[in-house]
């Protein structure tokens, strides 16, 4: 194994494959601050591009790509209110207030770090514990990824700002149009009205940029004072301080800890690894009241989870040929092309390829940071267009995005459809986020809860049965207690008794 890892490590420094991560990362973060664009579109596209280079070379390019995208869509997330890629979608919550508070460079500079952390973190678990790690996708069934779902529907109460009830209906109104399309247990189309478009259901990535960026170009439109005035230039510090760091490195270690383990679950990317350590880190914090209202662990939180899941969600697909996500699909369909067959025999018949791709997700961090420290202080420019200019380049790229991603108008109207929603939410103080994570969830709950049950012959005991199912529930189950009167009652209790001690 020794002899792989240094195999790999002197392929990765390579001059050509340097100059891959670097042109990989640039493209990355290019691609992940245009609202629409997402990684594996990315991938894809330049998936042809690899095809007359070295194995090695064309797999560090895409390798970086991914890494640096997933930071990448934070920029546009703080600065514009607008997810780059869907992976940043939790970023708005507190990204976006502290940039209106003129700590723009803060809120990039704190997802920065912990986007360059998490990047590590992931790294150098892909590298150590690869087959162990890869193992436990195995345990990875129906019935487990049914109660991970629901574990994530239970996060939709802690999202919810204001009114709980506003967020059960956002929520639950997300889970039924994930159930839009054929049924992929029965094959019977549901809720398609006979609109063939609707089949394959409803593209996640159009529903979210038409529920995150055309009601922010409409408020920009209606806003009298330019954003501009407010974010023209990075006045404070970039990087945190000393004191800031110390306060964040838990909270960025613990949510590493959720994107690496996220990853590890085939189809739970970065998008739904943002909002279980957004949950997490609000669930420690001793300040929960700050969040969404432009709070640096509200920010450190997804961005650290979200690029964690890059080394997570390439051990199954290294070591057992399964993606764990979308965008390790594409790269898995490079290895493919260049006629590497992922699977188990991937880490000893192709070990070259192998562990150069892991070098070089370790390397792309390093390259990430100090790219995006440039590139970063660059792009907070952007916020000097005037309102007027910005709103309509952001409904521009929305149209491009959403027409891109199937080549369809029919999307394009379903994405401006979805605009119209999230500006009526915003209206009426409805939150957007537990509907974005209810159609993350959808589809997962759907297809697990229906596979489960033909397993056990329709008998719900077998998400009790399995150890992990029932591991998984019972925190689900604690969650919903926790948002309760009768779970806020033992710790008032427990308070008012401490407090009457230290009075005696």
């Amino acid at each position: 194994m020794i002899d792989n890892i240094l195999l790999g490590l002197n392929n990765v420094l390579l001059l050509p494959n340097i100059l891959a991560i670097l042109v990989g990362t640039v493209l990355g973060l290019f691609v992940g601050a245009m609202p629409g664009l997402s990684a594996t579109m990315a991938i894809a596209l330049l998936l042809p591009l690899t095809f007359g280079l070295a194995p090695e070379t064309g797999i560090s390019m895409l390798a970086s790509l991914y890494l640096a995208a997933m930071y990448g869509g934070s920029i546009a997330a703080i600065l514009l209110r607008t997810p780059g890629t869907p992976a940043a979608a939790a970023t708005v919550v507190d990204g976006y207030p502290l940039a209106m508070a003129g700590k723009a460079g803060k809120a990039l500079g704190v997802s920065l770090t912990a986007s360059f952390i998490g990047g590590v973190i992931s790294a150098i678990a892909l590298m150590t514990i690869a087959p162990t790690l890869g193992m436990l996708v195995l345990e990875f069934g129906p019935v487990e990824l049914f109660a991970v779902a629901v574990l994530g529907i239970t996060i939709i109460a802690s999202l919810s700002q204001g009114s709980t009830i506003r967020g059960l209906f956002a929520g639950a109104l997300g889970l039924l149009v994930a159930m839009v399309g054929m049924d992929v247990t029965t094959g019977t189309p549901r809720f398609t009205y006979g609109v063939m478009n609707l089949f394959e259901g409803v593209p996640f990535t159009v529903a979210l940029i038409g529920l995150f960026s055309i009601p922010q170009a409409i408020r920009l439109i209606q806003s009298d004072a330019d954003m501009g005035k407010l974010v023209s230039k990075v006045s404070d510090r970039m990087l945190p301080t000393l004191a800031e760091f110390r306060h964040l490195l838990p909270n960025i270690v613990r949510s590493s800890g959720i994107g690496v383990m996220t990853g590890l679950v085939p189809g739970a990317g970065g998008d739904t690894a943002c909002w279980f350590a957004y949950n997490e880190a609000k669930r420690f914090s001793k300040h929960k009241e700050k969040f969404g209202t432009g709070f640096i662990d509200g920010i450190a939180a997804p961005e650290a989870a979200n690029n964690a899941v890059v080394g997570g969600a390439l051990v199954p697909t290294i070591a057992l040929g399964i993606p764990g996500s979308s965008s390790t699909a594409v790269l898995m369909g490079a290895l493919m092309v260049h006629g590497i067959l992922p699977g188990p025999t991937l880490m000893t018949e192709y070990a070259g390829v192998t562990y150069t791709l892991i070098w070089a997700v370790f390397f792309a961090n390093f390259a990430l940071l100090g790219i995006g420290l440039a590139f970063t202080r660059l792009s907070v420019y952007v916020t000097q267009i005037p309102n007027k200019i910005i709103a309509p380049v952001i409904i521009v790229l929305c149209v491009i995005g959403s027409f891109a991603i199937n080549n369809s108008v029919f999307d394009v109207g379903l994405m401006l459809i979805f605009g119209i929603v999230g500006y009526i939410f915003d209206r009426l103080k409805i939150p957007t986020a537990p509907m974005v994570l209810g159609l993350i969830l959808g589809n997962m709950l759907d297809g697990s809860l229906h596979q489960s049950l033909l397993i056990s012959d329709g008998s719900f005991m077998i998400f009790l049965e399995s150890p992990i199912s029932a591991v998984l529930l019972a925190i689900a189950a604690w969650s919903i207690i926790q948002n309760t009167p009768a779970g806020k009652w033992p710790a008032a209790a427990l308070r008012r008794l401490f407090r009457r001690k230290q009075t005696d």
